[in-house]
């Protein structure tokens, strides 16, 4: 009889190659990383409890929750908006039980769901990222339209995702972050891949810190 042993492994285990991909030479248009070792838990607003949500993150992450389509840099967490009275805490995964944390800190005020090994997040980055991205993705990510802090629940390749622009890297090229399901990673990464090849891209691995 046959013996299983499950593991647990990024759903672009394959599809990530670190490396240089596309133009010959040193170009580097796009950088591409997936971020692992991320904790996400969804909170979901109980009807009328709206004031007590808001004080239950104020206390855990230091900042009250977006209630527009924006992202807000908390206390070691950076809360997401995912559409009315809910959002996304995305922090680093530690050694502490966070969601059981969580679930004490928002009791009564707020249901919540773990979602951090249903979702998988890409970074991508560099000075022809909007190029790479204008050629799937039909939001305006232009800095008036979309400055830093902005975020959306959109579809990109027919495949449903949060995105949200950090800060600007040290070159002050624009960030962006999107969130998936993890059964989609690994399509998306091809897709934002191919699209980038023409400019050179830059691909890696990080961790969530």
């Amino acid at each position: 009889m046959a013996e299983f042993s499950w593991n647990t492994q990024s759903p672009l285990e394959s599809a990530l190659v670190p490396g240089h991909h596309g133009v010959t030479g040193t170009q580097v248009g796009v950088t591409l990383e997936e971020v692992r070792d991320i904790s996400l838990v969804q909170v979901m607003t109980r009807r009328g409890r709206a004031a007590g949500t808001a004080k239950a993150a104020k206390k855990v992450f230091g900042i009250e929750p977006p209630t527009s389509p924006s992202a807000a840099m908390g206390r070691h967490a950076t809360l997401i908006w995912s559409g009315p009275d809910q959002f996304i805490a995305v922090s680093a995964q530690s050694a502490e039980d966070q969601f059981a944390k969580l679930s004490e800190a928002f009791a009564g005020a707020a249901s919540l769901s773990d979602q951090s090994d249903g979702r998988c997040l890409i970074r991508i980055g560099g000075p022809r990222v909007r190029q790479a991205l204008a050629k799937f993705c039909s939001l305006d990510l232009d800095d008036r339209a979309f400055p830093p802090g902005a975020a959306a629940t959109t579809s990109i390749d027919h495949t449903a995702m949060n995105i949200w622009r950090g800060a600007d890297s040290t070159d002050g090229h624009a960030i962006f972050n999107m969130l998936v399901l993890t059964s989609f990673a690994d399509s998306l990464w091809h897709t934002i891949l191919d699209s980038a090849l023409e400019y050179g891209v830059q691909a890696s691995l990080a961790h969530a810190a």
